[in-house]
């Protein structure tokens, strides 16, 4: 199992400065995890940070709230495209979902694949505002519409990444749909816990400590303290 390798390393409070934006992409290049996720506005720069390093930079569409219209959602996929990105995680109308509107969640989130031309998209349910049939209906639907993943959390409600949600939405797609876990995936227990029951990629901003209790395991030491919870952003 390539740990590493199913970590996005996120970058996405909005405090972080451009000097935090290449420390993290160092930290993602040394360590060969799977991307970066940036805010928006760092595509370009981390587009040219992990140059050669085999790193995806992926980005966020509707971010946090999901709330933005549709032909901006789109508008900004096609942006981050343009900046680099190799994927794209949007955040779909929460709102929409709760009211039932099907036909409008599934289209936002179509017109967001559209835009991503191919790259890969992950639909961020915000689960910590779902019921479960709710989360059903969100995964059913982002299939529909053509998404490659379904995600946890964006790291900024109240709840993230649990391991009931992660195994609720491996059974409600299909085999080929990913599942990501977002939100206080914080040790590497965490980690490996919601992968056995069906996530492949995990949003993180605890990387080397995950990655440095992964390594402490493998040379036979005892395990290691769990990090401080941070704030925001996975």
């Amino acid at each position: 199992m390539h740990v590493a390798k199913m970590i996005d390393h996120s970058l996405l409070r909005p405090e972080l400065t451009t000097a935090d934006i290449h420390r993290g992409c160092d930290i993602a290049a040394r360590r060969a995890v799977a991307s970066v996720c940036v805010r928006p506005s760092d595509a370009g720069l981390a587009r040219t940070a992990l140059a050669g390093t085999g790193v995806l930079v992926g980005s966020v569409a509707g971010f946090p709230h999901g709330d933005t219209l549709t032909a901006v959602k789109a508008a900004e996929t096609r942006a981050l495209v343009d900046a680099g990105a190799d994927e794209i995680d949007m955040v779909l109308h929460i709102g929409r979902l709760r009211d039932g509107d099907a036909a409008y969640v599934r289209d936002d989130i179509a017109a967001v694949v559209a835009a991503a031309q191919g790259r890969t998209v992950k639909v961020i349910l915000e689960n910590a505002y779902l019921a479960d049939e709710q989360k059903v209906a969100a995964c059913r639907l982002a299939e529909e519409a053509g998404a490659h993943f379904v995600k946890t959390s964006t790291g900024f409600a109240p709840g993230g990444a649990t391991l009931a949600d992660i195994q609720l939405m491996r059974a409600s797609v299909s085999p080929h749909i990913e599942i990501k876990a977002a939100g206080g995936v914080r040790t590497l227990d965490t980690l490996l816990t919601l992968h056995e029951a069906g996530a492949t990629r995990f949003g993180a901003t605890a990387t080397e400590a995950i990655l440095d209790e992964l390594a402490a395991r493998e040379r036979g030491e005892r395990p290691t303290q769990a990090p401080a919870a941070t704030s925001g952003g996975y």
